[in-house]
């Protein structure tokens, strides 16, 4: 067997177990995800930065902006009031930081919106127990 057939279907097995786990997630384990794919991202993004590798510097960036699209679009700022609004507001400056970075190759840029999206992420990680725990005792309340 050579080694691309070997990539390929390693690969494949790597797609169909991401589009698993995805279907199979709760809304608060999908946010996760989304901030887990943006902070690797924005990790490679710095590295290449710091190596002069411009080309896949602008791509990383634009799907981290790409991705805090999706994290502002999934807010609900009538229900979420004024915490939803302040990350809505946080996700845009976080936005303009990285056309900034990439614009600009400024690591610092980077770190600073990877240092305030580790924050958002390590609280939402936090409230997991919480949400879940409410989320069942509502499908469990309402099947009674």
């Amino acid at each position: 067997m050579s080694a691309f057939s070997q990539q390929s279907k390693l690969a494949a097995y790597r797609s169909v177990s991401a589009h698993g786990a995805v279907a199979n997630a709760d809304p608060h384990t999908l946010v996760l995800t989304l901030f887990d794919a943006v902070l690797g991202r924005l990790t490679a993004a710095r590295a290449c930065i710091e190596r002069g590798d411009i080309v896949r510097k602008a791509g990383l960036l634009h799907s981290s902006v790409v991705l805090l699209a999706e994290l502002r679009g999934s807010l609900d700022v009538h229900k979420g009031g004024t915490l939803a609004q302040n990350l809505s507001d946080l996700y845009e400056y976080m936005t303009r930081r990285l056309v900034h970075a990439n614009v600009n190759n400024d690591a610092a840029a980077v770190t600073e919106v990877l240092g305030l999206l580790g924050e958002i992420r390590s609280a939402w990680a936090a409230i997991g127990p919480e949400v879940r725990s409410e989320a069942i005792n509502a499908a469990v309340g309402g099947a009674t």
